[in-house]
């Protein structure tokens, strides 16, 4: 599509439409979810709607091409390009979407592309017309002419190739590598080092801008423990067992525990720590031992008992 027709196609209207008609849970999806939509044909395949175009159409072009099909139900359908269309987004893996539009039930859609024909294939990428072809491709053609749109804009949307990777993984029955995080790689690096201190600012870097990851969360406690673990001194357990009053030595000695995994002597003795103390030593016993928590599968029996335990010393 030349840059002056594709500034003559005004999206804006049935943004500013979804936003405010479509209140509800949305119905589209990016690459590697369904889109949704009434009558899908297939995971990447969705029945756009003027009040659902942000979630069926929009969001998703921010990621993949996706083609829009216009068609009106009063006019002979072209089934054999529709079909094909079909086949191809179904079973393209995500790496790209079809959104398929009736301009007689859906006239704001129609008015915005400035039909003037039916079939009219439109595709968008971030939200904007990129190119459209008017009257129908012929079937054959289809698979081409799908192929000729990826080829000219994989490198500029890189969840093209992912989508491609899972349709042939798909098609093989090969399990789909997850893309590689970059973020986790530097901190796994930095302790197969020994750089306990890199890999735990690297954790914590991931869980400053999301606090709810919960693979770093764990993998931030196995790295404070570590740190910990390697200077734990196995004589640390008698002489605390000495001293119950000591916090720091109880603190050593658990560590030391958790080390040679006697999992629930650690446990235990932080609860009595904390059934012993008040006010910031009693603090430190308690989050040491949620920190040690922390090493394990929330089910874990064994900190399922030491969490009852723990409340029983508190309250």
């Amino acid at each position: 599509m030349s840059s002056a027709m594709a500034g003559a196609v005004d999206l804006s209207g049935l943004k500013a439409r979804a936003d405010s008609a479509n209140k509800q849970p949305a119905s589209g999806g990016g690459p590697g979810a369904a889109p949704g939509g009434g009558g899908a044909a297939g995971s990447y395949v969705v029945d756009a709607t003027e009040a659902g175009f942000q979630d069926e159409v929009l969001e998703p072009s921010m990621q993949v091409p996706v083609v829009v099909e216009l068609w009106a139900s009063r006019y002979p359908r072209e089934e054999q390009l529709s079909a094909e269309l079909e086949r191809l987004a179904s079973t393209g893996g995500g790496a790209w979407q079809l959104a398929r539009v009736d301009i007689d039930t859906q006239p704001r859609i129609a008015q915005a592309f400035r039909v003037q024909q039916v079939p009219m294939l439109v595709v968008l990428v971030g939200g904007q017309p990129v190119d459209a072809v008017n009257g129908a491709v012929p079937d054959d053609q289809a698979a081409e002419w799908v192929r000729s749109l990826l080829d000219a804009l994989r490198e500029r949307m890189p969840a093209i190739a992912e989508g491609e990777q899972r349709a042939a993984a798909e098609g093989s029955d090969e399990p789909v590598e997850e893309p590689e995080d970059t973020r986790f790689t530097a901190a796994e690096d930095a302790l197969e080092q020994g750089d306990y201190a890199a890999a735990e600012t690297a954790y914590q870097a991931i869980l400053d801008v999301e606090p709810a990851n919960e693979q770093a969360k764990a993998a931030l406690a196995q790295v404070k423990f570590l740190a910990r673990a390697e200077q734990a001194d196995p004589s640390a357990i008698e002489r605390a067992d000495a001293d119950p009053d000591d916090l720091d030595a109880q603190l050593t000695a658990a560590d030391a525990e958790m080390a040679a995994d006697r999992v629930e002597a650690a446990f235990t003795r932080l609860v009595n720590t904390v059934g012993r103390t008040a006010g910031d030593d009693r603090d430190r016993a308690r989050g040491h031992l949620v920190g040690l928590f922390e090493l394990f599968p929330a089910d874990d029996q064994r900190v399922s008992t030491a969490r009852r335990a723990l409340a029983r010393a508190l309250f």
